[in-house]
């Protein structure tokens, strides 16, 4: 294949999406606590996460505590919850997918349309992860920055953007360059297969009729 190049870059970044897109989900950093005004307290910081919450006490002890009723979750909390659970079932699928369509595995049919079929529908459902994710992600952080700069919130309890804010933008990015690297290979290879095997032309039969043309005998004449 001309385009192999594109199916080992997508799957590759695709990977690294996926590995990020795990780790945004059990880190406890997607809200921090902020020193602003009278709150410089900085040997304590909270932090917040989807499952749990941690206290570091001078960059020594770190305590975490798993929420203890799922009842009593804000609404917020539980939709980020299921959306990056089923981002991340979304990219496991994806990758099997992904990987059945590669050239070298010979689970599925050996034709290259159908892996490029398969590695199209990788790609897609990528992208697809990619928009569960940044979803949360950009959710949690227009509320952080909405309350970081309400006056009506006490300074104790505004937070900033953790490090799980950031890792989640980067593995949507990559899981978005890894899916679209491998929706263009499935159109490049069929563009090459559609040259390689141009669709036969429809010919017209020859109708007319032919002449019969009776070519002249000689008669031989004897002389006596």
């Amino acid at each position: 294949m001309v385009f192999y190049p594109l199916q080992i870059a997508g799957l590759v970044l695709a990977f690294l999406g996926l590995v990020g897109t795990l780790a945004t989900t059990l880190l406890p950093q997607w809200r921090v606590s902020a020193f602003v005004g009278s709150n410089i307290i900085v040997f304590e910081r909270l932090w917040e996460g989807l499952w749990m919450n941690c206290i570091r006490q001078a960059k020594v002890t770190l305590q975490c505590k798993f929420y203890s009723s799922l009842l009593a979750l804000p609404p917020v909390l539980e939709a980020a919850r299921a959306l990056m659970c089923v981002a991340v079932a979304l990219s496991l699928a994806s990758l099997f997918i992904g990987i059945c369509g590669m050239r070298q595995v010979q689970c599925t049919s050996s034709n290259e349309r159908t892996k490029a079929y398969l590695l199209g529908t990788s790609g897609v459902l990528f992208i697809l992860t990619g928009i569960f994710i940044l979803i949360p992600v950009s959710w949690t952080a227009n509320i952080i920055i909405r309350d970081f700069h309400n006056p009506a919130i006490h300074v104790g309890q505004k937070r900033e953007l953790g490090a799980a804010l950031f890792l989640g933008w980067a593995s949507a990015a990559l899981l978005f360059i890894g899916g679209g690297l491998l929706c263009g290979f499935c159109c490049c290879n069929r563009k090459e297969q559609r040259h390689r095997y141009p669709t036969p032309g429809y010919h017209v039969p020859y109708t007319g009729k032919q002449k019969n043309v009776t070519m002249p005998r000689k008669t031989s004449t004897s002389y006596v």
